[in-house]
């Protein structure tokens, strides 16, 4: 592989676009609190909701009929389209006079970041070297996790300016554009390593499934088409079964929890600083995470890593439930929290980057995207129904940890490999 190709520009700014995508995570969550209360825009416990949900709404519409396209057209070009949307309508939520139009701008920026995310995670395992999938996904992802930090961080002293919050967010957005521009290299799915005998064994499948074996002959013929029914073809149905419901779950645990943590902690008893302050040790927890989970999933496999995670997950979102008095083991169980929380899902990414060929890359990480983002409109949803009902706590966690258990049950589904059809040839791990 070229030492183009492995320059590290194209890695870093993949990584500045999960920052984003990151602060988009937690905004939302670190402003709730302040319009509830002082009821601005015409807040409320069902406005906040709702604001939460059609924002979540536009960035499940984005995974799962944008982000496909780039297997089509090519990541660069998806990848600028989408920050440049982000972060014009970031910009323009600053600027909204009520509550509806907040939430419309909030669901047209979600479509940028739906589509974002699983962009640049195709990106990087084009980019990657084989074997790589489990730190290359969970190392890109950290900037996700370092753009939730450095926003509650900034939240801590911005709050209750929740306007100037949008709008810093929307100006990065923009000053990233130039950069993507000028130095990230397309990469399509057809740039894989030559010997990516993955690739070659899909491709001899599709042509014989299809009776068309000129469909993987020279450069000239026509590559195949790609799209969800692609996953609808032996031997992804059950795969994609069991990946979309732990996408599902494992993202109704990320956003549920950064959406409500400050109120469910407020709920509790605890003082709204506080909340903040632990939206930001959760997301620690979940950089450091993400490193251990990497070089683990690499080591031992992912299916068995993200068995652990998910298992973990419940475990200490269970204990978050009883109120703890001593200060330091309250920050320690959140951060041992966010430590398993926030990489069960990026595993998950990385399965599916692993599981299926690069023509599909994308496509298969805009499906687990799409689908688990329903997971993330239910989880806020269903968080705040409960905080409208006054019942949050402790009631919100023992659902969080009822949606870790269910993700583990989904993964058994889930194959440690797929063989190809004909070839027997692995396609993941």
């Amino acid at each position: 592989m070229s030492s183009a190709r492995r320059s590290q520009c194209p890695v870093w700014l993949c990584w500045l676009a999960m920052v984003l995508d990151g602060f988009d995570l937690v905004v939302l969550g670190t402003v709730i609190p302040t319009l509830i209360k002082t009821g601005e825009l015409g807040f409320d416990a069902f406005g906040a909701t709702f604001a939460a949900t059609i924002s979540l709404v536009g960035v499940g519409l984005g995974a799962l009929f944008i982000a496909p396209l780039s297997d089509k057209f090519g990541r660069r070009k998806l990848l600028i389209a989408c920050v440049a949307s982000f972060s014009l309508f970031t910009i323009g939520v600053a600027f909204a006079p009520n509550v509806a139009v907040f939430s419309l701008l909030r669901m047209l920026a979600g479509l940028g970041l739906g589509a974002c995310l699983p962009a640049a995670l195709a990106y990087i395992n084009d980019y990657a070297p084989a074997g790589s999938a489990g730190k290359s996904t969970t190392r890109t992802m950290t900037g996700y996790h370092v753009g939730a930090v450095a926003t509650a961080l900034l939240a801590i002293f911005i709050v209750p300016n929740w306007r100037l919050m949008f709008v810093i967010g929307g100006v990065a957005g923009l000053a990233l554009l130039p950069f993507l521009w000028a130095k990230l290299p397309e990469s399509l799915p057809e740039a894989a390593p030559a010997n990516d005998h993955s690739a070659k064994a899909e491709q001899r499948q599709a042509a014989a499934a299809s009776k068309a074996p000129h469909a993987v002959g020279s450069s000239t013929t026509t590559k195949p088409k790609t799209g969800f029914r692609d996953l609808l073809q032996k031997p992804y149905p059950m795969v994609a079964v069991g990946i979309g419901i732990a996408s599902f779950m494992g993202l109704l645990l990320v956003y549920g929890l950064n959406t409500w943590l400050p109120q469910l902690m407020a709920a509790a008893g605890y003082p709204v600083s506080t909340g903040l302050t632990l939206l930001l040790v959760l997301n620690l927890g979940a950089v450091a995470g993400l490193f251990l989970a990497g070089i683990l999933a690499d080591k031992h496999g992912t299916k068995k890593i993200v068995l652990m995670w998910f298992g973990l997950s419940a475990v200490f979102l269970a204990i978050l439930s009883v109120k703890i008095q001593n200060e330091f083991l309250l920050n320690a169980a959140v951060f041992v929290t966010g430590v398993f929380v926030f990489s069960s899902q990026v595993l998950v990414y990385a399965w599916v980057s692993q599981l299926f060929p690069p023509r599909l890359r994308g496509t298969a990480l805009g499906f687990a995207a799409g689908v688990g983002r329903l997971g993330a409109i239910v989880g806020p949803a269903v968080t705040g129904t409960l905080v409208a009902a006054n019942i949050a706590y402790p009631a919100g966690f023992y659902v969080f940890a009822a949606a870790g258990l269910l993700a583990v049950a989904a993964l058994f589904l889930v194959p440690h490999e797929i063989k190809a059809v004909e070839t027997d040839v692995p396609v993941g791990r």
